[in-house]
């Protein structure tokens, strides 16, 4: 039995402007939300670059003597603690994410059904909501 060949649809100039604007909407808000949980402060106390490098001296000690095990352990720490302490002098700048947000953020929060409570769950500042045009109501 020959399969007919199915029916082609065109979408309409529309429909493509719909789904564009839904992921640039959508790129701007994962980045703005990616940026908030990158700065967002840790508990505890925060470690400086002295006591990094301190760190990284014992770790270089331990090494020497160090069984099989412990020496991977010990590797990835060294790895971990050069990472850590390159992003100590990496400063991050909200600006241009917190702008493309707030330019998507209502009309985002509509077509997603995405409450202001919800917002500021995930991190997001008041004054971004505002500036967004993002409402304190409630769904019914």
């Amino acid at each position: 039995m020959a399969r007919a060949a199915a029916a082609t649809k065109k979408m309409s100039d529309d429909h493509k402007s719909a789904l564009a604007q839904g992921r640039n909407e959508s790129l701007a808000v994962r980045r703005y939300l990616e940026a908030l949980t990158a700065n967002k402060p840790r508990r505890g106390r925060r470690r400086t670059e002295s006591s990094i490098d301190a760190r990284l001296a014992e770790v270089e000690l331990l090494l020497d003597e160090a069984d099989a095990l412990t020496r991977l352990s010990l590797l990835q720490e060294r790895k971990d603690l050069e990472l850590e302490r390159s992003q100590l002098t990496e400063t991050i700048d909200l600006t241009e994410v917190e702008a493309g947000f707030v330019a998507v953020a209502a009309s985002y929060s509509e077509r997603k059904g995405i409450e202001y409570g919800t917002w500021r769950e995930m991190g997001v500042d008041a004054a971004v909501l505002k500036a967004a045009g993002v409402k304190r109501t409630r769904r019914a």
